[in-house]
């Protein structure tokens, strides 16, 4: 009995299954393998019949292909431009900023104070995330 390999690499599977194909093997009897070798969790027989299928069709590439996805409006010059805006007011609001850049939603540009800025509400100012002991004291 073979040694079982546990969390295989999607691309790692699939170049077997590509390998196995070249060698004329049935798709079953590669997924039988494919079990046998990396688990109940591998890949289904439907999944080995389709990479088969793409593979008889002329696909070489076992890695995933790029997909498209929704851009990021969030980019450098946007975080300077929104940090620059709670450097003149430290008393904002969500909502005064989604004023002056009513492109963005509210959400992205929590997003963008809390995470990419590091600011914290403390009473009813934003601050930055670690303050000094210079800090607190003012």
């Amino acid at each position: 009995m073979f040694k079982t390999t546990a969390d295989p690499a999607d691309c790692e599977v699939r170049s077997v299954i590509r390998f196995l194909n070249a060698e004329k093997v049935k798709p079953a009897e590669i997924h039988r393998q494919l079990v046998e070798i990396y688990g109940e969790n591998a890949m289904t027989d439907g999944m080995v019949r389709k990479w088969v299928r793409q593979f008889n069709d002329g696909r070489t590439n076992v890695h995933d292909e790029a997909r498209s996805g929704r851009p990021s409006v969030v980019n450098d010059g946007l975080v300077a431009k929104v940090n620059e805006k709670i450097r003149e007011n430290r008393r904002f609001t969500i909502r005064m900023l989604f004023d002056e850049f009513p492109q963005i939603s509210k959400t992205v540009l929590h997003e963008i104070v809390t995470n990419r800025l590091n600011y914290r509400k403390l009473c009813s100012r934003w601050v930055p995330k670690m303050l000094t002991d210079v800090h607190k004291t003012k």
